[in-house]
């Protein structure tokens, strides 16, 4: 589903959840693909199906600017997407979009650090930002009357970040530990990290959003200061407001603060694509952990510009097999077999590059990895094998239009959908369309996905086979089975 907000990290204020209550998801990018795209997915064809309250304007310096007016409330959230991310990296130089969206806010010659925040604060408004796969994210809401602050701190940082030697340094320490906080101390993200990195053998997203530690390491403020330089260019980001604003002045506010940046020229990329998979891979991860962890995934397409309907279709399959407590998943594995504490599926389709759809689960008390395992390999079998019941299809697109109430009234929840579809390369327009195209998917095409992508070759699994818990002392680095590439 669009709106799964991959991997990304709040800046110096510990494990919190993601922007505006959304669920924050593992490092890895994995493991959490649940109900918020389900969710949002109503706010775009509630909230957003209206094309007159929508505009956009591109400046002469190659800002695109998309402005969505919601007057329910007399407030504004601004969103600058720059179109870069972890999929842009080199090899050697992992985490370093995470460490620069860090930096952006250790201050200008105009607004020393921490001056930023100070600013937001005293206006009575909230700012933060978060790095993903394919885009980085600034945000900030305040009193719409306010606006024009939020512009003129944000076209200054655009254009004039300074990376100081010392700042840096400390900076990166706060990184270093957000990884062992996050991936290195947790068993699950642990599995995830290997999970990822076995199933994209060539395209970067197998690699960490916040980098490899060996490389973090190694990150220079010089480097992270010609990084900056290299992306961060008005013709390279997209700038989405949505509140009580009239597009024409919020056009107008952007042409003063933002056009006199000039645009620069953006490097080629050169992001290799995944080959098709032809081998079951299986890891298995041996750590210290409270209980089993099982996850599974398939590489299958996502939505392109001119594409067909499998993406929507893997929409509707992921609902038939985990949209609520009477999806597939749950009625069978975990009430009826009670072979499974928990499962869940997830998909993100609104990606730059082909993704992955998986299912993650926790055996029940009792219960192993392989019996659960099995028990899901049966469930995809079925789906392989009858066709989807009407109900099941009433069902999971009264969900998807449906939603829920608190996210439909969330204008970041707009926000972010209009940015996700507009970086990544799909129109922002495509939002509208989202749903019809989802209500048009017929159980046909739902077993026609199914049986093309979810086989045995095209399957990656990982399973973390826990080891006793240890008393605190000197930690030591977790035992991981290698990898192995067979056929079952």
């Amino acid at each position: 589903m669009p709106w799964q907000e991959k991997s990304h990290y709040k800046r110096d204020r510990g494990p919190t959840s993601a922007a505006a209550g959304v669920a924050l998801q593992r490092e890895s990018g994995m493991s959490m693909f649940t109900k918020f795209g389900r969710v949002l997915l109503a706010c775009s064809a509630l909230a957003l199906g209206a094309c007159h309250r929508t505009q956009e304007h591109t400046l002469a310096n190659g800002l695109k600017v998309i402005v969505h007016r919601d007057t329910r409330a007399p407030v504004v959230v601004s969103q600058l997407w720059y179109k870069v991310g972890s999929v842009d990296e080199p090899s050697d130089e992992t985490g370093i979009s995470h460490a620069l969206e860090h930096m952006m806010f250790k201050g200008t010659k105009r607004y020393p650090a921490g001056r930023f925040a100070r600013i937001i604060a005293e206006n009575g408004g909230t700012e933060n930002a978060f790095t993903a796969q394919d885009y980085t994210v600034f945000y900030e809401e305040i009193e719409k009357s306010r606006l024009p602050i939020l512009f003129k701190l944000e076209s200054d940082r655009m254009q004039n970040l300074l990376v100081p030697e010392n700042q840096f340094r400390k900076e990166i320490r706060v990184v270093m530990e957000e990884r062992r906080m996050r991936t290195d101390d947790n068993p699950d993200a642990i599995v995830d990290e290997r999970f990822m990195r076995a199933a994209f053998k060539v395209n970067p997203y197998g690699v960490p959003v916040i980098g490899w530690m060996h490389n973090i390491r190694k990150l220079t403020a010089a480097k992270v200061r010609a990084w900056y330089h290299r992306w961060y260019a008005p013709n390279n980001a997209v700038l989405v407001v949505t509140g009580d604003v009239q597009p024409q002045r919020v056009f107008a506010l952007a042409k003063k603060y933002f056009g006199p940046i000039p645009r620069r020229p953006i490097p080629r990329r050169t992001v290799p694509l995944e080959p098709p998979q032809h081998h079951e891979r299986v890891i298995v991860v041996r750590i210290p952990a409270e209980v089993p962890y099982l996850l599974m995934g398939y590489h299958v397409p996502v939505i392109t510009p001119h594409g067909g309907m499998q993406p929507y279709a893997l929409d509707v399959l992921s609902g038939v097999l985990s949209g609520g407590p009477s999806a597939r998943l749950q009625a069978d594995l975990v009430r009826r077999q009670q072979v499974a504490a928990s499962v869940d599926t997830g998909y993100m389709d609104v990606s730059r590059y082909p993704q992955l759809f998986t299912i993650a689960a926790i055996p029940a008390k009792g219960h192993s990895l392989s019996e659960v395992e099995h028990a899901i390999l049966g469930e995809i079998s079925r789906l392989k094998r009858e066709p989807v019941s009407s109900a099941e299809l009433r069902r999971v697109k009264a969900e998807i239009v449906a939603g829920d109430v608190y996210n439909r009234d969330s204008m970041f929840g707009q926000a972010m959908l209009l940015g996700m579809f507009e970086t990544v390369g799909l129109h922002w327009q495509l939002v509208r369309r989202y749903v019809a195209n989802l209500e048009a998917v017929t159980a046909k095409q739902v077993g026609e996905v199914a049986r093309k992508y979810f086989t045995r070759s095209n399957l990656t699994v990982a399973k973390l086979h826990p080891l006793p818990m240890r008393a605190p002392g000197p930690k030591r680095p977790p035992v991981l089975a290698p990898e192995t590439i067979h056929v079952r």
